[in-house]
């Protein structure tokens, strides 16, 4: 089948950053320049002048064995006295790193020197309790500065973190430490999500025992506990112990030791078509260059001044490289916000914004369209003055929530980038440089400096400007994944078989290039329909969706249909307040025919659901696999990683 995905949706709007913006910024187009002459000497150069290498590295990149690289492989340096020791010894310790805020309102400041602290506390506990280079450690914590702590700790110590959101349940815990073979769990007592305390050491305690028959959990050999939820937790002596009672007891001498920039710094699994999670691993030294470079000079950040705020739980890659290693490697100060954006009130993020007085701001879209259907006048309440920087991340963002987002919280003033990367490429690799690109909304827009991408056929032949295809990277980057945990052959069928010929990384996304080559990312190839013999995008058929005044959010699919081969069934959520002055009567009709309008009849959905929610994962992307399941009259699949799992038998009776 040919990859060719046609485009059918057209925007030409365009926003040049200000002068004032383009004259301070950090990210210049000269760095294009300096990449593009020599790639593996802009990557040194970056590591060199962004890291403090304890042992400088002589080699940049071994590209003998690909899929498999090394960079910097030569090199020495401890990944958490880049984040924290150096800003310390620089003068910068009373600096504030984390403007924390618990969900009941409690807050802390956490400077450079109190997390240095207790990150050299932690990591001689780390040692007391046999963990060093190359172990693994669980992490199941909170958005609460321990999580920040912990993963550093591990880091220091040059042993392997694997952190597990702390929605996940005890099933996809136990999988996760027995993949990894965890030798310790770092948890709480619980934290605050939606106005209660969630339990998480209870779930802790199941996946450590018998589940299911596969028997009592055989690699972990201590539990250590924050308190935060206080609630009433079961106690194993002996293997649980309290932060509380052993990291302020431990020495606060600790000396960071360097260790190889290939050695592993974390797995994070990522779900699996084989149902089996995927073991991402990541390793130091190219890592932590991309993750400070792309933080810089993507989100513009000037550690002295600015106050940022990346909304991701660190369970996820967003909250790796840019809660956790970009900005504190940055020497940035930014927010830490433990719960959801409508608890207690739907405005609480943007009385963040205005408490703090936050600069940058990076969410998904699937965060700025649940505040469209709110209504502009929640965040109109507040002061958003403060923000000269709006960042988007993990799914296209349609032009419509781009507008919304530009105007309602950015004031019409602070640019916009939308950013494409991944859980394996584990830094940002497309994106505006907000002090140079002409931004258009809804393009991820170009490769950064050091990053080679292009759209392909699936013969992995160029398509050119103007044609939609399969995004690929063509060269090795820092940050890339090192392998899929314990499964190298794992690794090379699932990114490197397609184009094993030219070499090229592909992890499933389809994209289109406009006539000015900036890229357009069409969501997962898995995801585009062919009806009656077009190959159409459900992200630009949701744009269209989205772009009309009634519509909030929307999520297509490609329904089985006996005429066209696959139907489109279109899944809206309707703006509050359109429907406090309208009747949601034919307005399945109305927008059938919107869609007819702005696309073309081929694109028209055969059948408009109006609901009251998406299925969405705890990170936010709707899961279309399910919405295709209802669509088709089918049962619905397994519901467990959603955020919410009831809101697919609400959708189902919704449907019938």
């Amino acid at each position: 089948m040919s990859s060719q995905i046609d485009h059918l949706l057209n925007e030409d709007r365009r926003f040049a950053p200000s002068e004032d913006f383009a004259a301070a910024a950090v990210g210049t187009a000269d760095l294009y320049h300096q990449a593009a002459t020599d790639r593996e000497g802009f990557w040194a150069d970056r590591a060199r002048e962004l890291l403090h290498w304890q042992t400088p590295f002589t080699k940049v990149l071994d590209w003998s064995n690909p899929p498999f690289a090394t960079w910097f492989e030569d090199g020495e340096l401890n990944v958490a006295y880049n984040c924290l020791d150096r800003h310390v010894e620089a003068g910068n310790g009373d600096r504030v790193a984390l403007l924390w805020e618990g969900e009941p309102g409690d807050e802390r400041r956490v400077t450079y020197a109190e997390l240095t602290d207790e990150v050299k506390r932690l990591a001689n506990v780390l040692t007391e309790l046999g963990i060093g280079r190359g172990d693994r450690v669980a992490v199941y914590l909170p958005m609460i500065p321990e999580a920040v702590a912990a993963m550093l700790a591990v880091a220091r110590v040059g042993a392997v973190h694997s952190v597990v959101f702390g929605g996940f349940s005890a099933d996809s815990l136990r999988a996760r430490i027995d993949d990894a073979g965890a030798k310790l769990v770092i948890t709480a007592d619980g934290g605050y999500r939606k106005g209660r305390v969630s339990a998480l050491k209870p779930a802790v305690d199941l996946a450590l025992a018998d589940r299911n028959g596969s028997g009592v959990q055989e690699t972990v050999e201590h539990v250590l506990v924050v308190r935060r939820g206080e609630n009433d937790v079961d106690w194993t002596p002996g293997r649980d112990l309290w932060w509380h009672e052993v990291v302020p007891a431990a020495s606060a001498e600790h000396v960071a030791e360097a260790f190889p920039a290939e050695n592993p710094l974390f797995i994070l699994y990522t779900s699996g078509t084989t149902g089996k999670p995927k073991g991402i691993l990541h390793t130091s030294g190219g890592y932590l260059t991309q993750a400070a470079f792309t933080n810089r000079v993507v989100h513009d950040i000037h550690p002295e001044s600015d106050v940022y705020w990346c909304t991701a739980d660190v369970g996820w890659i967003t909250g790796h490289t840019y809660v956790t290693y970009g900005p504190l490697a940055n020497g940035a100060t930014q927010v830490m916000y433990e719960g959801t954006p409508d608890t207690p009130h739907p405005g609480r993020w943007w009385e963040l914004v205005e408490k703090y007085g936050v600069t940058i701001l990076y969410t998904a879209p699937t965060a700025i369209r649940s505040f469209m259907k709110i209504g502009r006048q929640v965040a109109q309440q507040f002061d958003l003055s403060s923000l000269r920087l709006l960042g988007s991340v993990g799914e296209p963002i349609n032009p419509e929530a781009w507008m919304w987002y530009r105007s309602v919280i950015g004031g019409d003033r602070a640019p916009i980038i939308d950013t494409w990367w991944q859980t394996e490429t584990g830094a940002m690799m497309i994106s505006a440089l907000p002090g140079v690109t002409e931004t258009k909304p809804g393009s991820a827009q170009v490769p950064l400096p050091g990053i080679t991408v292009d759209v392909v056929d699936d013969a992995g032949q160029e398509v050119g400007n103007g044609n939609g295809g399969l995004l690929v990277i063509t060269e090795p980057w820092p940050a890339m994944l090192r392998g899929i945990w314990g499964d190298p052959d794992r690794f090379v069928e699932t990114y490197w078989d397609k184009f094993a010929e030219q070499g090229f990384y592909f992890a499933g996304d389809g994209a289109r290039l406009d006539d000015d080559g900036d890229v357009w990312l069409l969501g997962r190839v898995d995801d585009v329909m062919n009806v009656s013999g077009h190959r159409l995008s459900t992200a630009e058929i949701e744009s269209a969706l989205v772009g009309n005044e009634a519509v909030a959010e929307a999520a297509v699919v490609g329904a089985s249909d006996e005429t066209t081969g696959q139907a489109v069934v279109a899944f809206v959520i309707i703006k509050e307040s359109y429907l406090k002055a309208h009747s949601p009567e034919g307005l399945a009709q109305t927008l059938r025919a919107w869609v007819g309008e702005q696309i073309g009849p081929i694109a028209r959905p055969r059948d408009v659901y109006i609901v009251g929610e998406l299925p969405k994962t705890r990170s936010g992307k709707i899961m279309r696999r399910l919405l295709r399941d209802v669509a088709e009259g089918r049962e619905v699949g397994d519901t467990t990683t959603l955020a919410d799992t009831a809101v697919m038998s609400v959708i189902s009776a919704q449907v019938k």
